[in-house]
């Protein structure tokens, strides 16, 4: 098995491609922690390994970041290694389902977010070994979580506000302002 890595915009943080699939279309996955990982064999495989401070899985990449004392070439082999050895053993990703955000209740406007979310942003911000998640709009103002590689990214106050933020206000008027959800 090969796995690729790739650069992130954040510098504490690296994109595994291991030419598998890994979320598939089950949508992504987000720890922080090891108490987080807990429906997750892989994320909790992951933060067994002393340096690695959050798992993102994604649908076919896995996103690793890492704390500010430890350094990519120490870690990196590692989570290779682990990565590596997950899928070659046939490991399950995630042994829970996630829980599915309800489009019940979802407005019209709120269902055209979530459709250009779903359609024009995540892809890209996939790309860069992260996700976007909507969390709510209310007044006009819209408010997503960044994450992966794009939680706790240099340039992703500037990916909501001029990327983002301008799309959103393009497309669906009613968006008067988009901010990181806290």
């Amino acid at each position: 098995m090969f796995i690729q890595t790739e650069a992130t915009p954040n510098p504490a943080t690296l994109k595994f491609l291991p030419g598998t699939e890994v979320m598939g279309s089950n949508g992504t996955a987000n720890f922080v922690d090891a108490a987080s990982a807990s429906a997750s064999p892989l994320a909790l495989r992951l933060f067994d390994i002393d340096g690695v401070d959050g798992i993102f899985l994604g649908s076919d990449f896995v996103t690793v970041t890492k704390d500010d004392a430890t350094d990519w070439d120490v870690l990196k082999p590692r989570v290779l290694a682990a990565v590596m050895d997950h899928f070659s053993q046939g490991g399950v990703v995630m042994t829970a389902a996630q829980d599915a955000a309800s489009t019940e209740d979802d407005t019209d406007v709120v269902t055209q977010i979530k459709d250009l979310l779903e359609t024009r942003v995540r892809p890209a911000v996939a790309q860069d070994g992260g996700d976007i998640v909507f969390r709510s709009f209310e007044d006009g103002i819209l408010y997503l979580s960044m994450q992966g590689a794009c939680s706790g990214c240099p340039s992703s106050t500037a990916t909501l506000k001029n990327g983002i933020e301008n799309m959103m206000k393009h497309y669906i008027p009613e968006v008067l302002e988009v901010r990181a959800a806290s």
